[in-house]
């Protein structure tokens, strides 16, 4: 278990959903990096792993910006509408990775 006090910035992981291949891992890396610096995709587990260093205060802005993204935590609970469109979201931002590569 990792404690965490508030502020302090620390290397985390997280399991992201609908990360298919290197055009998403490229596109997470794009878009978060302006608010969380450098992130890790890690395609060889499944669900796939992102690292990064946030504080523990960031990280709903974190689960709010993957999510915005298609790729949710694996985490959360999502279901008809929602599920489909995360998973929609998440095939337009590969595409836009693999064209920004």
């Amino acid at each position: 278990m990792i404690c965490l006090v508030k502020g302090v910035v620390v290397k985390q992981s997280f399991e992201v959903l609908n990360v298919k291949c290197g055009g998403c891992a490229n596109t997470l890396k794009t878009n978060l990096q302006e608010e969380f610096g450098d992130v890790e995709v890690n395609l060889d587990l499944e669900p796939r792993v992102i690292s990064l260093e946030v504080s523990e205060e960031k990280i709903p802005q974190l689960r709010q910006a993957l999510k915005k993204m298609g790729y949710p935590m694996s985490d959360e609970e999502l279901s008809g509408l929602d599920a489909f469109s995360t998973n929609a979201k998440s095939y337009v931002s590969c595409a836009i990775g693999k064209i920004n590569k």
